[in-house]
């Protein structure tokens, strides 16, 4: 790993953007692994002890307690809908080690990576389920060995497919051809930009990146990516660069839209504005700032039950690398499985449509990141 990667700066106030806010861009910014450094917080038990020792009230039911404010706001158990969409986290290895990742993701992750088995599991039971978005990420999805077949099958049985794009894995020799490869199968590029100014981006995703994802864009542009075609979409995704909420989806698309094609003739379609999640390693620089208690209280008092229809866990199924099934990626990272009633560990290569409807979705305290303001989840705002 470079030393860019891991590099520590001190950086000055700037705008934030979206409500004219200035902010200190001490957000967290790229580090190594969490694993790769054996740090506390790896384990998901760590992480919960954490979240529940902070002293917080507030919410409908003024406890600070997430199942007891979907009991009050009218919803004693949380059960899927109809399932839409097949997320696939095909592996942790990926080309960067951003501060805020909650899947702990990065260069030395080599051995969580999908193998050819489980990815022909993956499609049978994508064939069972009815749904019909295909949702691949990672770490850096592209870097899994078998990811071109994936989209390949995927695309040859008529679903929709994303791809969650780091952007720089796409300046890298191997990965180069993607842009055009991307746009002959239709695939939606869903990236990750903390923010259109170059400060912001770097100082969470390490020196360097903002220009890389430039370069990114720019072939994507090029590839037919961001030009208003439907089948070519070009989604970007903002996370706050610090310990705040995502401002208006709505108010801060028109500004990145305006602002990459004035200053560097770059388009997209489609801005989503991300909650960053208390977990992993936000959840590290959270507690290294003194922030946890602070941050939970901002998601706690800006619970929204108008968020609740819409959340992600109740159209989505979440497929880890080695096959296990969740509810979401986020509970996927903390190995809350999905709980089905005979109790077993739920695997793709055993999926039940009908099992998935029925069961119960399981929750804790970092779900207020998703039902936080306009809420937050993958697919960007929810209220």
């Amino acid at each position: 790993m470079s030393q860019d990667a891991n590099e520590f700066v001190s950086l000055p106030v700037v705008d934030a953007g979206g409500d004219g806010a200035m902010v200190d861009v001490e957000g967290p910014r790229a580090i190594t692994s969490m694993r790769y450094r054996r740090a506390p917080l790896t384990e998901p038990a760590e992480q919960f002890r954490l979240l529940d020792a902070a002293e917080i009230t507030g919410g409908p039911s003024g406890t600070g307690s997430f199942e007891a404010d979907l009991e009050a706001s009218g919803w004693p158990t949380l059960q899927p809908e109809t399932l839409e969409i097949f997320q696939i986290n095909v592996g942790k290895l990926c080309n960067m080690t951003c501060r805020h990742c909650h899947v702990d993701s990065g260069p030395d992750r080599v051995e969580e990576n999908m193998d050819r088995e489980t990815v022909d599991a993956c499609l049978r039971a994508i064939d069972r389920s009815g749904a019909h978005t295909v949702d691949l990420t990672g770490g850096a999805p592209e870097l899994n060995p078998h990811f071109e077949y994936l989209v390949d099958a995927c695309v040859e049985r008529g679903l929709h497919v994303m791809d969650r794009c780091n952007l720089t894995i796409l300046t890298t020799g191997p990965y180069q051809h993607l842009p055009e490869w991307f746009a002959e199968r239709g695939v939606e590029i869903v990236c990750s930009l903390p923010h259109y100014r170059k400060l912001n981006t770097d100082a969470q995703r390490g020196k360097g990146t903002y220009e890389k994802s430039l370069r990114a864009l720019r072939r994507l542009n090029d590839a037919g990516y961001g030009q208003g075609d439907p089948r070519l979409k070009l989604t970007l995704v903002t996370n706050p660069v610090g310990a705040y909420l995502a401002g208006s989806q709505a108010s801060l698309e028109g500004e990145w839209k305006e602002a990459l094609a004035r200053n560097h003739d770059v388009y997209f379609d489609q801005l989503l504005a991300l909650n960053n999640m208390p977990m992993s390693r936000y959840l590290e620089w959270l507690e290294e700032k003194g922030l946890v208690e602070e941050y939970l209280a901002k998601l706690v008092n800006a619970f929204n039950p108008a968020t609740i229809a819409g959340l992600m866990c109740r159209n989505t199924l979440s497929v880890a690398w080695d096959g296990t099934l969740y509810d979401c990626d986020f509970n996927q990272q903390l190995d809350m499985t999905m709980d089905l009633p005979d109790g077993h560990r739920p695997h793709v290569s055993d999926f039940d449509l009908e099992a998935w409807q029925q069961h119960v979705i399981r929750t804790e305290r970092h779900c207020y990141g998703c039902t936080a303001g306009a809420g937050s989840g993958c697919g960007g705002a929810i209220a």
